[in-house]
């Protein structure tokens, strides 16, 4: 079923390269639980689309997001304990399924992203931002903590750099959220569309079921020791992967100079 929201939209091209849009300029894009049901329906459908190749998350208008909306806090502040942990864990949810989705993920940012919209930037593989972007984690500006958003905006910045922007609520720069690790990428407003435009043309080089294994990897990998079943568990993964169909045929293409089938279709 099509979420009953106009504030986000979904686009696929020919390419396989799709867009979920957030589409609430005069608010700055600030969301509630409906377009939180949104995109997380709309993620659910990039996951399952074998055509598709890359994801872009952008936003229209002069900011990413303003994070929560202030009539939704309103309404959250009137209810239980109980109803707050069901309406926060579906913010949780989406930021699991966009932090997990087994295709690329671009975060194309311009002006302004605050509070859960960073969790947003922090969950995306790589994010392009604008020398005029601003970023707060404003969350304990009014009483809150940036508490779901948290696992990814750490694991982006670091802890101690948290620890720092958790409590200050300091709005910083571009510059900032690219030294930081938030940003991949720092551009200016005329070249934002190019630069993600070549983010998506090296990605479509690649092998989609390589891309998805080796963002898997990653998350199975970091922070853990390396010892006898690590090097076991990546051994054993890389013999599956020669042996795929999609190994196979990426091996064979090298060997014998001439495109893969992935970057045939894309060049369609």
């Amino acid at each position: 079923m099509e979420p009953v929201t106009d504030f986000v939209t979904y686009h696929i091209d020919e390419r396989g390269v799709a867009s979920i849009t957030l589409n609430r300029p005069e608010k700055h894009n600030a969301f509630d639980d409906t377009i939180i049901a949104a995109l997380s329906h709309y993620l659910d459908t990039a996951a399952q689309d074998n055509h598709l190749r890359v994801l872009i998350l952008r936003a229209e208008g002069k900011s990413f997001s303003a994070g929560a909306d202030a009539g939704w806090m309103k309404k959250m502040a009137g209810y239980s304990v109980e109803e707050n942990q069901q309406d926060a864990f579906a913010l949780a949810t989406l930021l699991n399924k966009l932090n997990t989705l087994p295709k690329p993920v671009i975060a194309r940012v311009q002006g302004a992203a605050f509070g859960g919209a960073i969790g947003l930037i922090a969950c995306c593989d790589m994010a392009v931002g604008t020398k005029l972007s601003k970023f707060c984690l404003s969350e304990v500006r009014i009483g809150l903590i940036p508490a779901t958003i948290s696992p990814y905006v750490i694991e982006a910045m670091g802890a101690r750099v948290c620890r720092r922007y958790f409590q200050t609520a300091e709005v910083f720069s571009a510059r900032r959220a690219r030294r930081l690790g938030l940003l991949s990428e720092v551009v200016t407003e005329d070249e934002l569309d190019d630069t993600v435009e070549t983010l998506v043309s090296q990605l479509l080089k690649n092998g989609p079921v390589a891309m998805a294994r080796a963002k898997a990897l990653v998350r199975n990998v970091a922070f853990r020791p390396v010892d006898e079943n690590l090097m076991q568990e990546t051994s054993q993964e890389i013999a599956d992967i020669r042996v795929s169909d999609e190994g196979q045929e990426g091996l064979t293409a090298f060997l014998e100079k001439r495109p893969a089938q992935w970057q045939e279709s894309s060049n369609d």
